[in-house]
C-alpha cells in the first residue's frame, strides 16, 4: 500500500526511465530526469532543516514547477505554487499565511520575492541543479514521513478577500489518482494535454496520473486557447488522448466551429470539471466525436479535485442540465436540508463530504476551518469530519446527483428565492448566446446578466427568456460583452463582473 506520491514517480522512473514524463514548448523531462531533479532539489531544501513547512513556487508554468514540486516533497516539505502573474500584493498575502521560510523561482523573479517575502530565503531553481543528491539525508527524511504529511496548499478566494490555503495530503492524492486512473483506464501508453494552471486543482488529476501510470503529460502552451483551430492541431502533433479540462475551455473551441476544421484523431476521453458544463457545447463535441468517453467531474478543491462524476450515457437536449452524477469510490455524499436531515425525493440540499479525499483544512486559518469541516450532524458517537460544500443539488430520477447553484449564488428577488444559475442555464441555451453569467447588483436590488456572442436586442432576450424562467426570475439589467472576463483558473470572473458593474 503506498503511502507517499514520490512512490508514484519512482516506481514510474524504474519502469519507464527515458520515457518523456512532462514536456512543455521549450524542453522535456524524462521520469528518471524528474526523479533527479527532483532529489537534487530536495537536497538542496533539506539543508536548511525544515520539515512539513511550506515551500513557495514561484515559477512559470513549465516542467521546472514539477521538478520543484518533488523537490519539495524528498526535502519533507510541501509545496505552495504561486501564479506569476497576480498581483504581487496577493502575492504577499499568501506568503504571509503560508510563512514561507523558503521560496524557489527563478534569476528573474528574484527581485519580484524578495519585494514579497523579503525575510525569506530565495533558492534559484538552476543553482539547485548544479548540487548533489545526498542520499543519507533524503533516506531519514522519507524514513519518518507518513501518509497524512501535507503535500501542497492551494489557495483559493476567499469571501473576505483574504485567500484561503487548501491543504491537501498523501492520502487524499493516493486515494483520487488511483480512482480516477482506473476508473479511465489511463495507461502508460496515454498521452495527457494539460490546460490547467498548477496552482488550481484541476491540475492534481493529471499531473498525478502521469506520475502513477507513466503516460506522458503535454503542457499546452496557453496562447493556443486563443486559436481553437491551432489547439486541435496540437493535439494531433501529441497524439493526445486524454484532456481533463475546465468546461470554459471546451466552450471556446464549440463556439468557434474548431471541431469542424480539425478533429482530434487520437482523443478517446474528454474529462471536465470545475464549473457547470452546458449542453449545448457538449453536444457540439459529441456530434463531432461520438465515440469519446464524456465524463463531468465535480469537486471543490477541499475535496482533493472531484468527488462525484457523470460518464455522459445518454442524448440531452441543448436547455437541459449535465448530472454530476455518483460519488468517486471511498467517498460518500451527504445531501442535507436546512435542518441537517438528509434529503428526501427531489428535495434541494447542500452538498457535504465524507472520506479520505478531504482536505486536511485551511493552513493557518482555524476559524474558517472550523465553519466548513464540522463534526457529521448525522453521527453523535464518534468524531467525523465532513466538508460542507456550500453547492445546492438534488436527485433527479435516475439517482443520480444535479448541480443546482452556489448557496451564495441563491438570491432573494422581490420576495422570491431565486438560483442565478437557473437564469444561465436557461439563456445559454438561446442559439445566439455563447457564454453568459449573472450577479446580484445587492445595492439596487438588480439581477444582472450578461452574455458574448451574437448582440442581440434586450427585448428579443428577454422575450426567449420569458418561455423558459418566470416572470420574477426575468434579468433587470442585460449587458453584452464581446468577452467575457476569465480569471487564472479559466473561470468566468463574476466577482469582477459585479465590482466593474457597480463601479460604473
Amino acid at each position: 500500500m503506498l503511502t507517499n506520491v514520490l512512490d508514484y514517480l519512482e516506481d514510474s522512473a524504474c519502469k519507464f526511465p527515458d520515457k518523456v514524463a512532462f514536456a512543455d514548448k521549450n524542453e522535456s523531462y524524462s521520469f528518471y530526469d524528474l526523479k533527479q531533479y527532483g532529489k537534487l532539489i530536495g537536497t538542496a531544501v533539506a539543508q536548511y532543516g525544515m520539515r512539513k513547512k511550506g515551500v513557495a513556487i514561484y515559477l512559470d508554468k513549465s516542467v521546472k514547477v514539477m521538478a520543484a514540486f518533488m523537490g519539495v516533497l524528498y526535502s519533507g516539505n510541501f509545496y505552495c505554487p504561486i501564479d506569476t502573474h497576480m498581483p504581487l500584493e496577493r502575492a504577499k498575502a499568501i506568503v504571509d499565511i503560508l510563512e514561507s521560510e523558503i521560496i524557489i523561482t527563478e534569476e528573474k523573479y528574484a527581485s519580484d520575492v524578495a519585494a514579497i517575502a523579503p525575510n525569506a530565503k530565495i533558492l534559484i531553481y538552476d543553482h539547485m541543479l548544479d548540487g548533489g543528491i545526498d542520499a543519507d539525508v533524503l533516506k531519514v527524511i522519507r524514513s519518518g514521513m507518513i501518509d497524512t504529511d501535507p503535500v501542497y496548499v492551494l489557495f483559493t478566494s476567499g469571501s473576505t478577500g483574504v485567500p484561503k490555503g487548501v491543504t491537501i495530503n498523501h492520502r487524499a492524492i493516493i486515494d483520487f489518482t488511483d480512482w480516477m486512473s482506473e476508473e479511465f483506464n489511463v495507461t502508460s501508453e496515454d498521452n495527457f494535454a494539460n490546460q490547467s494552471p498548477f496552482f488550481f486543482d484541476l491540475s492534481i488529476g493529471d499531473v498525478y496520473c502521469t506520475l502513477k501510470t507513466g503516460c506522458t503529460n503535454y503542457i499546452v502552451p496557453t496562447e493556443l486557447f486563443t486559436f481553437p483551430v491551432k489547439l486541435m492541431e496540437y493535439l494531433n502533433e501529441k497524439k493526445i488522448s486524454i484532456i481533463f479540462w475546465v468546461p470554459s475551455a471546451l466552450c471556446i473551441v464549440a463556439n468557434l466551429r474548431a471541431l469542424t476544421k480539425v478533429k482530434p484523431e487520437y482523443l478517446t476521453r474528454v474529462m471536465f470539471c470545475g464549473e457547470v458544463m452546458p449542453n449545448k457545447q457538449l453536444n457540439v463535441w459529441r456530434k463531432a466525436l461520438p465515440y469519446v468517453l464524456y465524463a463531468n467531474l465535480y469537486g471543490p478543491c477541499e475535496a482533493t479535485d472531484a468527488c462525484t462524476y457523470y460518464i455522459v450515457n445518454r442524448d440531452f437536449e441543448d436547455d437541459e442540465p449535465l448530472p454530476i452524477g455518483v460519488p468517486c469510490k471511498n467517498t460518500e455524499i451527504l445531501v442535507l436540508n436546512e435542518e441537517n436531515k438528509l434529503v428526501q425525493g427531489d428535495e434541494v440540499g447542500e452538498l457535504c463530504i465524507r472520506g479520505s479525499s478531504l482536505s486536511l483544512g485551511y493552513y493557518n486559518n482555524p476559524e474558517k476551518t472550523r465553519e466548513a469541516f464540522v463534526q457529521n450532524p448525522l453521527n453523535k458517537a464518534y468524531p467525523e469530519i465532513i466538508y460542507r460544500t456550500g453547492d445546492l443539488v438534488k436527485y433527479n430520477e435516475y439517482g443520480e446527483l444535479m448541480y443546482i447553484s452556489r448557496k451564495d449564488f441563491q438570491i432573494k428577488h422581490m420576495g422570491h428565492r431565486i438560483e442565478l444559475g437557473e437564469i444561465e442555464a436557461a439563456a445559454a441555451n438561446i442559439e445566439e448566446i455563447e457564454t453568459c453569467a449573472c450577479i446580484y447588483d445587492d445595492r439596487k436590488k438588480k439581477i444582472v446578466f450578461f452574455y458574448e456572442g451574437k448582440q442581440l436586442e434586450e427585448n428579443a432576450i428577454v422575450h426567449k427568456l420569458n418561455d423558459k424562467i418566470s416572470d420574477y426570475m426575468i434579468p433587470n439589467s442585460i449587458v453584452y460583452l464581446e468577452k467575457l472576463p476569465y480569471n487564472a483558473n479559466g473561470k468566468i470572473d463574476r466577482k469582477k463582473l459585479k465590482e466593474d458593474y457597480q463601479n460604473k
